[in-house]
């Protein structure tokens, strides 16, 4: 008797326990059924990348682990709270911990971003010095033709903003040393002193690693003063607004009080050619539109709008004399809209999608000056820039 008493008090305690086991199945069940029942995403548009799709199921990848990894993947950022989940980890990690950097941030005074760089690798040294001297010759190859424009970092010009005591390189010493090498062999342009000067204005963005469009024109502006040209006339045309911009800095961070950004544009009536690229200095057009395709300020990548994005060759109708090419990062893209006031003619090459020395195209399409502009983070690790001196095949 005294053993069934026993049974019977812990076969209590464990009918006890039901209703809770009972309640984390159902939790567990719900919210694996509301994951299979999202909507599946191709695109992590707040972090501005592609989203993991469900890897295909075959017996050799289950065994060598590929499946297993692709799997978790899948789940990571098809999470049906992953956007919420994540601000509410970085709100944590900001007001809690007093994080200082996020994702390769740095969280700086004033809701400030900038891109961390602490240190250079000695394989960057050695492609930096590879791009030095491929600008060096090409500029030496094309005698006064050639200017070149390095734009600095933001946090060259704020450095008041940077997280106390944060390590960056020393970028005004490496900007001394480029400008010194270039400037053998070409006309460069250094924008430091100006922007310090003028750093009360809205020059860079403060979620994005891009200059604002007005920081694009005061390069602009010294870029026409070297050259004896008549700038651009803000005052003579209406500008239009696009606010609530988040940009790359913010996808990386996510900061929870982030001070959204404006991009100011002018919707001029310039019309850019894209074209595709079948071989050296061959082209087929692919499309005729706007120089700023407006859709994408409704898109999550605000600052694409600009020459819609980075293809490898287009061409710009403007309503000045003669002609430039442009060779550029994405910095030059709110810069290039400017030079339409001058040039009858802009071409504009983004050695990410042209894989060609540019002779060939110079000599084709007759191009009177070449203007090379970069911002340093991307000059100093660009392994495409290499192109621009490659001589012609032709």
């Amino acid at each position: 008797m005294e053993k069934k008493v026993v049974y019977r008090k812990n076969g209590g305690k464990r009918r006890a326990g039901y209703p809770l086991l009972l309640l984390c199945a159902v939790l567990l069940f719900g919210f694996s059924l509301v994951n299979i029942l999202w909507p599946k995403r191709s695109q992590l548009e707040l972090e501005n990348r592609k989203a993991a799709q469900l890897p295909a199921f075959s017996v050799q990848a289950l065994l060598d682990g590929s499946w297993q990894s692709g799997f978790a993947r899948w789940m990571q950022d098809q999470f049906s709270f992953r956007d919420a989940a994540v601000n509410a980890e970085r709100a944590v990690d900001e007001v809690l911990f007093r994080k200082v950097e996020e994702g390769g941030i740095l969280l700086g005074k004033d809701r400030w971003m900038f891109t961390k760089l602490f240190t250079v690798e000695d394989a960057t040294k050695k492609q930096l010095d590879k791009n030095v001297q491929a600008v060096s010759d090409f500029a030496a190859n094309h005698p006064g033709k050639v200017t070149f424009l390095l734009a600095p970092s933001a946090s060259v010009i704020y450095p008041e903003k940077l997280p106390a005591g944060a390590p960056m390189v020393d970028e005004n010493a490496m900007l001394d040393d480029i400008f010194a090498k270039v400037g053998q062999t070409t006309a460069v342009i250094d924008l430091r002193e100006d922007f310090t000067n003028r750093k009360d204005e809205y020059l860079y963005f403060k979620t994005d690693h891009h200059w604002t469009t007005n920081g694009a024109y005061r390069a602009y502006e010294q870029f026409c003063a070297l050259k004896g040209l008549t700038p651009f006339d803000r005052d003579a045309h209406e500008s239009a607004d696009v606010t609530d911009f988040e940009g790359t800095h913010y996808s990386a961070t996510r900061l929870w009080n982030v001070a959204k950004d404006t991009i100011t544009y002018y919707p001029l009536d310039s019309l850019m050619t894209v074209y595709k690229i079948t071989g050296e200095a061959q082209y087929e057009p692919e499309k005729t539109e706007n120089l700023v395709n407006a859709d994408k300020f409704a898109t999550r990548d605000k600052y694409a709008a600009f020459l819609d994005g980075n293809n490898g060759y287009s061409t710009i109708e403007g309503r000045g004399t003669g002609s430039i090419l442009v060779v550029k990062d994405s910095y030059a893209n709110s810069f290039v809209p400017y030079l339409t006031e001058n040039y009858a003619k802009i071409g504009v090459v983004d050695f990410r999608n042209f894989k060609y020395g540019l002779d060939s195209t110079i000599e084709k399409e007759g191009y009177d000056e070449v203007l090379v502009l970069y911002n340093f983070q991307t000059f100093i690790a660009d392994t495409n820039l290499i192109y621009i001196s490659r001589p012609s095949t032709l």
